[in-house]
């Protein structure tokens, strides 16, 4: 199956590097024109709009301000005019270990909150407002097998964020169906990335392979054609649910 995204609008956060370039990646492929969001890594944001071509624009935010992620919102619609698929896919992974003294951990723990779950809440929010306003559109947020299985003591705050970006979703879907907007939730398991790597070395990459069922680890294109069929109303009857793509490590 063809998936046909023509003529539809989509704002990406993190789509610098990782799942969020593969995801801008292929949406740009199937005819979308993409917002292409980045923090600091201005040069792969515009490597990455260049490859998808004129439909693509790069904007950046730190959307660990909330002021920044209004003013991210405020700049794509200006630019693109309709939106209709909003893709929640920025995220840090601060390792806090709880050994550790107070002051850092709950700086680690707001900082991880703000970009992990306060920025989905903002965007969702003014999605959902535009959204009404012009017929329906889609978010999809991007979170994790952590809000399910938890996971190590030094990524507390990490799960913990990632639960709540699953609460929103099904919140979302639940609320706002009937004025036509759709909410979905991916769940990534461990996936090859640049924010992975510190992972791999505090843990080593045979810990990180020692629980899926797979032969190897989950990658970016790995995640994005689902989104991509997301965006593509082929599945709005499944609005609120969330697809585990962690190579059967974990199932709920």
């Amino acid at each position: 199956m063809q998936i046909d995204l023509a003529n539809t609008n989509a704002l990406v956060t993190g789509a610098s590097r990782g799942i969020g370039a593969a995801i801008a990646r292929a949406m740009g492929r199937a005819g979308a024109r993409v917002a292409v969001h980045y923090h600091s890594q201005r040069d792969q944001a515009d490597t990455l709009a260049a490859e998808i071509g004129q439909r693509a624009q790069t904007f950046q935010a730190d959307l660990g301000d909330a002021d920044a992620c209004v003013s991210l919102w405020k700049a794509v619609t200006e630019r693109f005019g309709r939106i209709h698929t909003l893709v929640n896919n920025a995220g840090i992974a601060l390792s806090c270990p709880p050994e550790g003294d107070i002051t850092g951990w709950v700086r680690g723990w707001d900082a991880t909150m703000a970009v992990n779950l306060r920025a989905p809440g903002i965007l969702s929010k003014l999605a959902v407002q535009h959204f009404i306003e012009h017929g329906g559109g889609r978010i999809i947020n991007i979170s994790s097998r952590a809000a399910f299985r938890g996971d190590q003591p030094p990524y507390l705050a990490y799960a913990a964020s990632k639960a709540g970006l699953v609460a929103l979703t099904r919140s979302l879907a639940r609320g706002f169906g009937k004025s036509g907007v759709l909410a979905f939730n991916v769940a990534p398991g461990f996936t090859r990335t640049e924010m992975a790597e510190d992972f791999i070395r505090q843990y080593g990459e045979d810990y990180a392979c020692g629980d899926i069922a797979l032969s190897r680890l989950t990658e970016p294109a790995d995640i994005a054609p689902i989104v991509t069929f997301l965006a593509s109303g082929l599945a709005d009857h499944a609005t609120g649910c969330t697809i585990d793509v962690n190579a059967g490590s974990y199932v709920h």
